[in-house]
């Protein structure tokens, strides 16, 4: 059984897709760009509720991604970032 997971975050491009290794980055889910190969590499991320191991995953607007109960959604615009974490 999983852990219940928070309603996702709009988290707005600039480009039409992103990798997923830029967007846990982006999303403030890691901090650095190294620590999403580790998470990766566990397991621990989750696309459209798929466990996802590629950081060169292209995402695009919509996709829903999850990281320890956090979920945060690739969207479109040039609203500001403003994660709850």
């Amino acid at each position: 059984m999983s852990s219940p997971t928070s309603e996702p975050v709009d988290v707005p491009i600039r480009d039409e897709s992103i990798r997923l290794g830029q967007f846990l980055k982006l999303a403030n889910l890691v901090e650095t760009g190294a620590e999403a190969k580790p998470v990766l590499a566990d397991g621990a991320v989750t696309v459209n509720g798929e466990v996802e191991t590629r950081r060169g995953r292209q995402l695009v607007p919509g996709d829903v991604v999850t990281l320890g109960g956090l979920a945060a959604r690739v969207a479109t615009g040039d609203v500001e970032i403003d994660v709850p974490w």
